[in-house]
């Protein structure tokens, strides 16, 4: 099997996103305090919720764009509510979509370069997406995930596994 970052990298962000998705419309229909979700973490010095959204937007929205060698849309990061951020989601979504498949030529030779305070990452793009840019994303859905179970909303591991891909019946 041939490793092509054209499809794995936008159909794995967007299982990804549509699982989180889901995630904020099963909190909203839970009947918990909005407020309450908005806060929820699971501890004192971790992120809140609404901020595993967000960063695994950003790192959605992100790699693609490095990925292309084009900019991505920003946000403010002032979602206050859930429907705000499933805006941000569907924001995410839309930029990944419209990735023309054309735009990843080079992509897995393509060096990103990430600088942080007191960190500077080099990657080739294959790299960077398998052991950077996708294990940032899931870290952050599968967080978002745990806070929201841990809040009392009924989720399950489907509801994480997302939209599966299977074979057609032979």
């Amino acid at each position: 099997m041939t490793f092509a970052v054209e499809h794995l990298a936008p159909s794995m962000f967007l299982r990804g996103l549509g699982a989180l998705s889901g995630l904020v419309d099963k909190a909203e229909a839970s009947g918990l305090n909005e407020a309450a979700v908005m806060e929820a973490r699971l501890a004192p010095d971790m992120k809140p919720f609404p901020d595993q959204v967000r960063m695994a937007c950003f790192s959605a929205r992100s790699c693609i764009a490095r990925l292309t060698n084009q900019p991505w849309p920003k946000t403010d990061d002032s979602e206050s509510t859930l429907a705000e951020l499933k805006e941000t989601i569907a924001l995410s979504v839309a930029f990944i979509k419209a990735a023309e498949a054309s735009a990843f030529e080079g992509a897995e030779q393509r060096r990103i370069e990430l600088r942080f305070p007191g960190v500077a990452l080099d990657f080739e793009g294959a790299g960077y997406l398998t052991s950077f840019a996708l294990p940032n994303f899931y870290v952050h859905v599968s967080m978002a995930y745990a806070v929201l179970r841990h809040a009392g909303v009924q989720l399950g591991k489907p509801d994480f596994l997302g939209k599966l891909e299977l074979a057609s019946p032979a």
